[in-house]
């Protein structure tokens, strides 16, 4: 299904110097924000108290902040929970008082509201936090091993390396994106980080596919005119692949609340540099690895008379 043809293969790879150094800037502002200002983790990280409140009417969620700030916390997250009238409230870990943070948060509450009705409380400790952040980590980079493996595998070690190339190009930005906004990074970021990963190498591989057939059909071509024609066969493919998942996204990042927000703004973001790095980032390091026909091509065999078969 396409919605329109390009007859003319644009020249993506005229302009691959240009791009990829917008990328590599965006990339070392990405890392600079990620080295000075770090990751904002949430409780599920670094410990603390979730407490889950009703209200008998809609909640005022300023007021809560501003009752709880009276007890000394400076960083705490108050949100809706299903209704208006339902509040999730995340408090960070306290030195000395991790037991009794709950007790103390709820009288303060139904001091200000006799209303306010404690529903479910969990405590995270730290080193349930750290536990979580290196399982994390660990799965962040046994995702990566098994692309490289996987591309390595079905096309050749180039497209493998330029490929995860790209996906760290990916993650780095999503990263520094939250590290640059102090956006709080929780397991759903994360889960939305591996989400992209999976996003963004099925692309790459659409791409490295078609480049692969029209290394078989075109003979006489170059490499940067093979890979100009593969990105633009696959142009209507993206915008409908991509275009639809994006509208999804987005509509869980407008109407999905906060408990979707940074899930959903993690993946808009994954989604957008996912197409920009499987074109101009992946592809353009494939052609300056030097990937030719020979190496995705089988070379023709001998018959037994002297002459080659063609592959």
């Amino acid at each position: 299904m396409e919605f329109f043809r390009i007859r003319r293969d644009i020249p993506f790879m005229r302009h691959a110097k240009v791009l990829n150094a917008i990328s590599l800037v965006t990339f070392a502002l990405a890392v600079f924000f990620l080295a000075t200002r770090g990751l904002h983790l949430s409780i599920e990280f670094t410990g603390g108290t979730v407490m889950e409140v009703a209200y008998p009417q809609a909640a005022d969620l300023e007021k809560i902040r501003g009752t709880l700030g009276g007890l000394g916390y400076t960083d705490v997250q108050v949100q809706n929970f299903g209704t208006s009238q339902d509040v999730m409230i995340r408090l960070p870990i306290r030195a000395g008082a991790a037991a009794a943070q709950s007790e103390q948060a709820m009288a303060a509450l139904k001091a200000a509201d006799a209303g306010a009705q404690l529903r479910r409380v969990e405590f995270v400790g730290p080193q349930v936090g750290r536990e979580l952040f290196t399982d994390g980590a660990m799965a962040l980079l046994f995702v990566i091993v098994g692309i490289i493996v996987y591309l390595a595998i079905r096309f050749e070690w180039k497209f493998a390396i330029a490929a995860i190339i790209a996906n760290l190009h990916d993650v780095v930005i999503i990263l520094g994106f939250f590290a640059a906004f102090q956006w709080e990074f929780s397991l759903s970021v994360l889960a939305a980080v591996l989400a992209v990963l999976g996003y963004s190498v099925n692309e790459s591989v659409v791409i490295f596919d078609r480049i692969r057939e029209y290394f078989r059909k075109i003979r006489k071509a170059g490499t940067p005119e093979i890979i100009d024609k593969a990105i633009t066969s696959t142009i209507s493919r993206t915008i409908i692949t991509h275009g639809s998942t994006q509208i999804v996204v987005l509509s869980m990042l407008v109407f999905g609340g906060p408990t979707l927000h940074y899930f959903a703004l993690a993946l808009t973001i994954g989604i957008l540099f996912g197409i920009y790095s499987s074109v101009f980032v992946a592809a353009a390091i494939a052609m300056w690895l030097g990937v030719k026909r020979e190496d995705l091509v089988k070379p023709a065999k001998k018959k037994d008379d002297g002459e080659p078969e063609l592959p």
